[in-house]
């Protein structure tokens, strides 16, 4: 059976030959073919200089350099396309996937799922990076219509089908975790232990994890709108019975001195509500925008073969020859 081992990278200069090396190690003993394919995403280092290299070095390595930086979701989805095992692994090049599980997972495979996921501990995060974590895991499955593990990452084995499944969504906002939550087929989870980044630093800044958590409710329900409109009702329904009170009091005590602090505070808040409301509605405009346009996920700048093509993606080719002049 052949194994695909799909890397994205992403300036990972400082960490891919020990990666490798690493790999190679655990690679020599496995009883498997594995071929691993790794993407890089446009980095600005000398990611693909490594990349080329060890690609003459080692049969099993392939690459794929894309014509800029598209995101993880893009080079993922250019690694499945690009992946031609009967199972693909996708795994970060950070060793924060140690490969040695490779073969506890092939062999859960064996066993009949489709999709064998690797959960991490979370022994060594901070104690407000855990807290918050399990906050949202547990906030957003309220809204969507899948459900995503906490510790649950990228890190998996999908089969053939699996994968083929997952290219097929065509979809230009994708959020990976929730697609493969999405398309089913009997799966399993285990649990690891939490490994550090042993080289370089991580590309995931604070803004980048909150637009990643946003993606990630927006991009499989409706449900925010449905809640917008019924925090709307709730706000017209707490505004009659106000007025209702503010006329009974009237009518029992007479005309009081005017709420100015009350009706400051209510214009406020029903403006920041109005507002989260027009901001809801946009990020689904928004995505709309995007999915009409069908533009290609990704652009390929090289591979390790040179090629000209590569399924489901367009391709820079150097343009056709001017036709000659007939006389």
């Amino acid at each position: 059976m052949l194994i695909s081992i799909v890397v994205p990278c992403y300036n990972e200069q400082a960490v891919l030959e020990h990666f490798h090396r690493r790999l190679d190690h655990h690679l020599a003993t496995a009883p498997d073919t594995y071929e691993v394919l790794f993407v890089d995403d446009g980095s600005t280092d000398s990611t693909l200089e490594v990349l080329r290299r060890l690609a003459e070095q080692d049969a099993r390595v392939r690459y794929l350099s894309l014509s800029r930086n598209f995101g993880k979701e893009a080079a993922m989805l250019a690694g499945l396309r690009g992946a031609a095992g009967d199972a693909v692994v996708l795994m970060d090049a950070d060793l924060q996937h140690p490969p040695e599980l490779l073969t506890r997972m092939v062999d859960l495979h064996r066993q009949g799922y489709d999709q064998v996921l690797a959960r991490r501990t979370r022994a060594g995060d901070g104690a407000l990076r855990t807290i918050t974590a399990r906050l949202y895991y547990r906030l957003v499955n309220r809204f969507r219509d899948v459900e995503i593990v906490d510790g649950v990452g990228d890190f998996r084995l999908l089969s053939r089908r699996a994968a083929d499944a997952v290219v097929s969504l065509t979809e230009s906002n994708r959020f990976s975790k929730g697609l493969f939550a999405w398309i089913g087929y009997p799966s399993t989870t285990f649990t690891y232990a939490n490994a550090i980044r042993e080289h370089g630093t991580s590309k995931w800044g604070l803004s980048g994890l909150v637009d990643y958590g946003v993606n990630g409710v927006i991009s499989f329900n409706t449900r925010p709108l449905r809640a917008a409109l019924h925090l709307g009702l709730t706000l017209v329904l707490g505004a009659v019975l106000y007025a209702l009170w503010i006329g009974v009091c009237v009518l029992v005590r007479g005309v009081d001195t005017p709420g100015y602090a009350t009706l400051l505070t209510a214009v406020t808040a029903l403006s920041g509500v109005h507002m989260v409301m027009i901001a809801v509605v946009g990020e689904y405009v928004g995505r709309i925008f995007h999915e009409v346009k069908r533009r290609p996920h990704y652009f390929l700048k090289e591979t390790h073969a040179s090629t000209a093509a590569h399924p489901g993606s367009a391709v820079l080719s150097p343009p056709a020859p001017a036709p000659k002049a007939v006389r």
